[in-house]
């Protein structure tokens, strides 16, 4: 799972809006750090995930719809890029360098890493980690 800094900022929204209060894009960028010009895209992401919804209006802003309890770092990491892989040549559209026919040799433990990795992701829900 190529963890990027796009997954980055999706946990640190996630984060910000864990304390069920409505926020501003701009007061959650300036709380954790984000450029504004990723922010908009990655919480459109969670939003297509069902993780957050917006309120409009004078008092509008953004805030978790789900339950910090009801998800994991994988879920969030599956709203911002469901294709994620630890290395490159475990993707379907792609080949091993090395061997254009089948996987290499290394390739069986990129597969135990990718699992393992998963797994630890969905060991804790984020009310476990953030609170």
């Amino acid at each position: 799972m190529l963890l990027t800094k796009e997954y980055d900022y999706g946990l640190r929204i996630i984060r910000a809006l864990s304390n069920n209060q409505i926020k501003t894009v701009g007061n959650i960028c300036e709380q954790e750090h984000i450029p504004h010009m990723y922010a908009y895209k990655i919480i459109k992401k969670l939003q297509k995930a069902g993780l957050v919804q917006n309120k409009l209006g004078p008092s509008g802003g953004y805030f978790l719809i789900k339950p910090l309890d009801t998800f994991t770092m994988y879920d969030v990491a599956m709203a911002i890029d469901s294709n994620m892989f630890v290395f490159e040549c475990l993707r379907s559209d792609k080949q091993c360098p090395n061997n254009k026919t089948t996987p290499c040799s290394v390739h069986a433990e990129f597969i135990r890493l990718q699992s393992n990795l998963v797994s630890q992701m969905k060991a804790k829900s984020m009310a476990e980690i953030l609170l």
